[in-house]
């Protein structure tokens, strides 16, 4: 596959004049990160692609199946450490359509949960850009059911609350503790590694007993996956024990307990 060299500043095709037609943006999940878990749409979408721009999360193994004739343009962000600002992208891909172009922008997991899909549709709706949403497994669901932890049940959570670890510009997100802190419900936090001992300090601040069942799973679904165990006063020691390193989502509440009869056989042993 080739790759658009420095693609804020070369645009790969010269501007249509006004009134000439625009391209296509489809802005696409691609899971947690096994390509067996993309949805049919995306697979097809992603061996038509001509032109994709991907995210630090897209598994290798996803790329593969775009063409080997594609354009492809890497846009990651990783904590603290940007390829391409937020504001650039959304600018290269108004560009690019407004040039003609039709592309695909790909983001792990479900570009609707932390992704940033949403500010991304917004900008391409009010410049007028065509685009269209293919949902993909959330990095949440993939961890869970990968390592044995439903996110629901009916003895032990009839809530589940996603929340980020981490407010906009990298700083620590002010999260509503005491909504977090209550029994009887599952709370998965994407992006929380950094700031893991602020987070469950907080929780039992608010209330949440210390010995609440919780849970790192690092590398859902990919080669390397790792699962943590412990609980909410013990994780933040044993994510530095076992150096867990992003990405990697953690999920708190008993229906973690669940692990040791619901995970495979080859998983239901932590991490050493």
């Amino acid at each position: 596959m080739r790759l658009l060299d420095d693609p804020v500043r070369r645009p790969p095709t010269a501007a249509l004049r006004p009134g000439g037609a625009r391209g296509h943006v489809t802005l696409v999940g691609a899971g947690p990160g096994d390509p067996d878990l993309l949805t049919v749409k995306a697979a097809r979408v992603l061996r038509e692609a001509s032109l994709v721009l991907y995210d630090h999360l897209v598994g290798e193994r996803v790329l593969e199946l775009v063409p080997a004739g594609a354009v492809r343009v890497y846009v990651g962000k990783e904590s603290s450490r940007h390829t391409m600002p937020q504001q650039s992208i959304t600018e290269l891909m108004v560009r690019l359509a407004r040039e003609g172009r039709s592309l695909v922008r790909l983001k792990g997991g479900d570009g609707y949960i932390f992704g940033r899909g949403g500010e991304e549709a917004q900008a391409l709706a009010e410049a007028g850009i065509a685009f269209d949403v293919i949902p993909g497994l959330s990095a949440a669901q993939g961890a869970a059911a990968s390592v044995g932890i439903p996110l629901t049940h009916r003895e032990h959570a009839g809530t589940l609350i996603f929340a980020t670890g981490h407010g906009r510009d990298d700083r620590s997100a002010d999260l509503d503790w005491d909504v977090l802190a209550r029994p009887r419900q599952t709370v998965v936090i994407y992006m929380g590694i950094a700031t893991l001992p602020t987070i469950c300090a907080k929780l039992i601040e608010h209330g949440l007993a210390p010995t609440t069942p919780a849970a790192l799973v690092e590398r859902a679904t990919l080669p390397g996956e790792r699962c943590v165990t412990g609980s909410v006063a013990t994780l933040p020691s044993l994510a530095t024990l076992h150096r867990v390193k992003a990405p990697a989502l953690i999920v708190i509440g008993t229906v973690v307990s669940l692990r040791a009869v619901l995970a495979p056989p080859a998983r239901r042993v932590d991490a050493a």
